[in-house]
């Protein structure tokens, strides 16, 4: 009995170290695919969210007068978390039709092939901020210890999105128009989270509503760590971790009714 028991623990290191090994080629391989044949590399990851900065201070500081402190380091805290948000489920949508011979071919646990791609984007979102601290000094904005609670907020964006990709990449096996629904989806989400305008000047009967919106959560957490050089409150942690739950578990819900039908609809 204790023989088997020990056989059953290497067999399950084994596969969990097997596993292991899968998620990082995978994830070398999106991130290096991310910037294949681009003449800029990585620094597209950079002039993307400073030309959304720049152009959003120009029209909304500058020519409406919008009166919110150190607006041009708020705006780009804010276009830094919902770039990571748009790009990461962007991608995790894909990633099952992106890698067709590992669905048909290849036995494995198939949300890996969604974690995978998610952590290429988690490390691709890590190096925007790291890359980008130094202009958020020159910004004016001072760097304290509260910083290092980063890892933290996007941690659990990395989660939200793990559970958001498990879904779309689902429902796009089976409607491959659906990446186009998701986009319009996106696009009002921009709209819809506070990335370039005060989140007070939502209608008070609609703040309840407005304020469970995840992704706003962790945009208000990252300016609340680097603006206000605090932590934020306990309602917000709560909305964030109670959608990384109820998300995750519905993407785990969706994925595991539709995977059977993967391999045929490749």
């Amino acid at each position: 009995m204790i023989v088997e028991h020990e056989g059953g623990c290497n067999t399950m290191l084994d596969n969990a170290h097997h596993y292991f090994d899968v998620i990082t080629v995978l994830a070398q391989k999106d991130f290096k695919v991310r910037y294949r044949n681009s003449v800029l590399g990585f620094l597209w990851s950079l002039l993307n969210p400073l030309a959304y900065m720049l152009i959003l201070t120009l029209v909304f500081s500058l020519m409406l007068r919008v009166n919110i402190p150190n607006y041009t380091a708020w705006v780009l805290l804010g276009i830094l978390i919902w770039r990571f948000f748009s790009i990461g489920t962007g991608q995790g949508m894909v990633s099952m039709l992106g890698n067709a011979s590992l669905v048909t071919k290849v036995y494995l646990p198939r949300q890996l092939i969604v974690l995978s791609n998610n952590l290429a984007n988690l490390i691709g979102a890590t190096l925007e901020f790291v890359a980008l601290l130094p202009l958020l000094a020159v910004l004016g904005v001072n760097l304290t210890a509260y910083a290092l609670y980063l890892p933290a907020v996007l941690l659990c964006e990395f989660l939200l999105i793990f559970g958001v990709s498990l879904t779309l990449s689902s429902l796009n096996m089976r409607y491959r128009d659906f990446n186009q629904v998701w986009d319009i989806v996106l696009q009002l989400g921009f709209f819809l989270t506070p990335i370039f305008y005060d989140p007070n000047l939502v209608p008070a009967r609609y703040q309840s509503i407005y304020s469970l919106n995840p992704v706003t959560r962790l945009i208000e957490s990252t300016r609340t760590i680097f603006l206000r050089n605090g932590l934020s409150s306990l309602y917000d942690n709560a909305v964030i971790l109670s959608s990384i739950v109820l998300l995750l578990l519905l993407g785990l819900l969706v994925f595991g009714r539709l995977e059977k039908r993967f391999a045929e609809e490749i």
